[in-house]
């Protein structure tokens, strides 16, 4: 096997690589059921958007990815390694943008949109276009979704 082959093969077989993607479609597919259950998907688009697009929602499918990520580098570098660090730094700044910045502009969105579709109503503007509302998360779903991150990346160092 000539080398570049091999690379491409250690890529996609890396433990790290393995346990994000793992995270980030567990929580996916956990969030996706959870809708489907309660009544909340309309059509099969729906549904693969849900599964493979969304955010928002139980668990953060963001903070699982992250957090697999930091757990993976920790087990495999070390927690005192300059890469721990970074991947520290990413997670925090990623688990409180999920938290804060997200989701208050998505309150704000929403509350933006009504306000626009009340004065389209009230004729006072004439074609109101919606603002996209980006769901942010609650803090349950944010720990559930760094608890789901948290396990799966120890099972990818552990279980390598």
């Amino acid at each position: 096997m000539n080398g570049s082959k091999q690379q491409i093969i250690l890529f996609i077989t890396n433990p790290v690589l393995l346990s994000m993607l793992f995270s980030w479609l567990v929580a996916q597919l956990i969030k996706t059921l959870i809708k489907l259950f309660s009544g909340k998907v309309g059509s099969l688009k729906e549904l693969l958007e849900l599964l493979f697009w969304r955010t928002g929602g139980m668990p953060s499918s963001h903070s699982a990815l992250v957090v697999s990520l930091t757990t993976c580098i920790g087990f495999r570098s070390g927690i005192n390694s300059d890469v721990f660090m970074l991947a520290a730094a990413f997670m925090f700044v990623t688990v409180r943008d999920a938290l804060g910045v997200r989701r208050s502009s998505g309150i704000q969105a929403n509350m933006i949109n009504r306000l626009g579709h009340q004065l389209e109503g009230k004729n006072i503007i004439e074609e109101y276009k919606p603002i996209k509302e980006v769901q942010g998360h609650k803090p349950a779903e944010v720990f559930i979704g760094c608890l789901l991150g948290f396990l799966i990346g120890v099972a990818f160092s552990v279980l390598k």
